[in-house]
């Protein structure tokens, strides 16, 4: 394989044009689409289609996308080793699927002993949808991905579950919104403005059952996979969302929230997966244990 070709490739999909990787790279688009249509000989298939005026991956593509980047940020880690003092250590690499249903919150606490050691780990973090991401922790290229559920049995990974903890869903809205709301938790959400969990989400199809079982029906504003922005929707007084208890100080804090209400009958679960039965890898068993001994100590007695 030619890896100049490779780096030409890499940059158009990153930059998201021939125009722009020509300027990037100093060279002529011309030469770039050239460079480019080499490596797809090489390879025997198409790495972009055409969408509209845009460039986009092909699946072939994104394969040797995902792999080129790796490559190159190996490169260029090792021009930065290299150029270090002599006895200068290399960072440990600790890298981190986490599946786009995580709160950012659980996700910042279970990281922050890693980041904050004597000698930190570097932290590769990739957000993702948690069947891609158990696809990269199977080919190693992840140490460990942090879920909201156990590893699917349906999916044919040779991985472990480990249980990180639980912790009991609050309900929390604005004081104006949280003050509007009628009766008593958690029949006050009956005909509440809702700023409802992906329903596709575990947490959205356990919140749907939640319902059911006490008979509400809450007005959905809008449905988010994304945690994070549910919170900055609610922030601003356009419904109620949910976080799980263990962030309440921090959700108080942040969003200027008030508590509607807690359930301790719906449940959040979180799972760290490996390919490890046991855990060895430093940098995933200080994660581990910042999830059982700090964020969710109280809720694993």
């Amino acid at each position: 394989m030619n890896y100049k070709h490779l780096l030409y490739f890499w940059t158009v999909a990153r930059l998201g044009g021939v125009v722009k990787a020509g300027e990037h790279l100093h060279v002529t688009p011309q030469t770039i689409s050239g460079q480019v249509q080499l490596l797809e000989e090489h390879f025997g298939r198409p790495l972009f289609k055409k969408k509209g005026r845009q460039l986009a991956l092909t699946e072939t593509g994104e394969l040797a996308f995902s792999y080129a980047q790796d490559i190159f940020t190996l490169g260029s880690e090792l021009d930065q080793v290299v150029r270090q003092p002599r006895g200068a250590h290399r960072p440990l690499e600790l890298r981190v699927g986490v599946a786009d249903a995580v709160p950012k919150m659980v996700t910042c606490r279970l990281l922050e002993p890693a980041l904050q050691r004597e000698q930190p780990f570097k932290v590769v973090c990739r957000e993702w949808k948690l069947d891609s991401l158990l696809a990269e922790l199977a080919v190693h290229r992840l140490d460990l991905v942090l879920s909201d559920t156990p590893l699917p049995p349906a999916l044919s990974v040779n991985a472990f579950n480990h249980r990180l903890g639980g912790s009991s869903v609050g309900f929390y809205a604005t004081p104006e919104l949280a003050a509007s709301l009628k009766g008593g938790f958690p029949n006050c959400l009956d005909d509440a403005p809702m700023l409802m969990p992906g329903s596709d989400s575990a947490l959205g199809q356990r919140f749907a059952q939640w319902l059911g079982r006490h008979k509400l029906h809450p007005r959905p504003i809008a449905e988010l996979d994304d945690g994070a922005l549910a919170k900055a929707l609610g922030k601003f007084g356009h419904g109620v969302f949910m976080a799980p208890m263990v962030l309440d100080e921090e959700v108080r804090q942040q969003y200027g929230a008030e508590l509607v209400g807690e359930a301790p009958d719906l449940i959040e679960e979180f799972y760290l997966i490996t390919v490890e039965r046991r855990i060895t890898h430093p940098g995933v068993a200080a994660v581990a244990e910042a999830a059982r001994k700090g964020l969710f100590a109280a809720w694993n007695r």
